[in-house]
């Protein structure tokens, strides 16, 4: 795995990128990582290895693999109806769930009949504060305004959503009777010794020498640090370092080899096509096929940008974040540039 044909400094210069942070995997492991430009526009604290960005949407691939290793346990059965489980709110029954129910495998691959209400799952207000998230699935936040109902009947379309994985984070917590946070810890981030990934409901002047703000147009958005308050679904602040070991994690589980407890047969579930929609996984998206079979997840929110991608069979991928909301599709600007300079591996 390496990069070709690509000067990082001057795209950065030409997309007006403040930073960007790659990890590059070849042969299961970390070959590579490199820091690009700085953490906050105007200042001189570069970016390096340590620096930790906004993950946004990635978190569902991490809360997937949580998710995988409970379902490993018996914790949790991906076929299951939900409502089973939960104790502190119920998915509402209608017409569309007569015959098919929410299941953790649809709301994984967002086909559970879940839709967001337009407006809703923005960043953090500060003056407002974290939603509690029954209220929130209930309607009774400015977060999510309009109760969470099944819009169209389960496993028959896909309509990405975070309402669906806010409805897995509260079916953890309900589970283990504590914050999802927690749950995570204890069960991937502390077994693979992932020191820079976290959910923070703030980032505080102590903390800040590692994070990025978020910019946009070469100038640093209005909150420096957006936060949002649905970690399953996009909380997730962290470094490519530590999202290339959870790569790498995965990549293992599939040789039977997992350090979490994740065997082969439920890593390849993660990657085999799910429902109606042959591209997509259980937490992350497929294209190829066989042992040339490529995942990706994609992270985009407010002043931030970022990639995962990989060839699990090929035990190559990379990890690629930048702090720098462009405005259109990471694969039409500098995330695209690198990923399409990048030597996967050789046909």
């Amino acid at each position: 795995m390496k990069l070709k044909n690509i000067n990082i400094c001057e795209r950065m210069e030409h997309y007006i990128v403040a930073g960007l942070s790659i990890a590059l995997i070849d042969k299961g492991q970390i070959n590579m990582t490199a820091g690009f430009g700085v953490l906050e526009a105007g200042t001189t604290n570069i970016v390096n290895s340590n620096s930790i960005f906004n993950a946004c949407s990635i978190s569902k691939f991490v809360t997937s693999m949580l998710v995988m290793k409970l379902t490993e346990q018996g914790v949790f059965d991906l076929d299951e109806d939900v409502n089973n489980r939960l104790s502190s709110w119920k998915v509402p029954e209608n017409e569309f769930t007569q015959k098919n129910k929410v299941t953790l495998r649809r709301l994984l691959s967002h086909q559970s009949g879940v839709t967001d209400p337009d407006g809703s799952f923005a960043e953090l207000n500060f003056t407002q504060g974290f939603p509690v998230m029954v209220d929130l699935l209930e309607g009774r936040t400015p977060y999510c305004n309009v109760p969470i109902n099944v819009m169209y009947e389960p496993g028959s379309d896909f309509q990405y959503s975070d309402a669906g994985f806010c409805i897995i984070q509260l079916l953890i917590e309900d589970s283990f009777g504590k914050p999802f946070y927690e749950v995570m810890n204890e069960h991937i981030f502390e077994p693979l010794n992932l020191k820079n990934s976290s959910f923070p409901q703030t980032i505080s002047k102590a903390r800040r020498e590692d994070f990025s703000c978020g910019h946009k147009n070469g100038k640093i958005v209005n909150v420096k640090y957006p936060i949002y308050p649905y970690p399953a679904a996009s909380g997730l602040w962290t470094t490519p370092s530590d999202l290339a070991i959870l790569v790498i994690e995965f990549m293992r589980s599939l040789r039977g080899e997992s350090e979490i407890g994740l065997s082969a047969s439920m890593a390849k579930e993660m990657i085999n096509p799910q429902g109606c929609k042959a591209w997509t996984g259980l937490g992350v998206f497929l294209d190829g096929s066989k042992h040339e079979i490529e995942i990706s997840s994609l992270g985009w929110g407010v002043g931030f940008q970022c990639m995962m991608v990989a060839y699990p069979y090929l035990e190559t991928g990379a990890v690629i974040m930048t702090n720098t909301d462009l405005g259109v599709h990471q694969l039409k600007s500098i995330i695209g540039e690198v990923y399409n300079s990048l030597i996967f591996f050789n046909i």
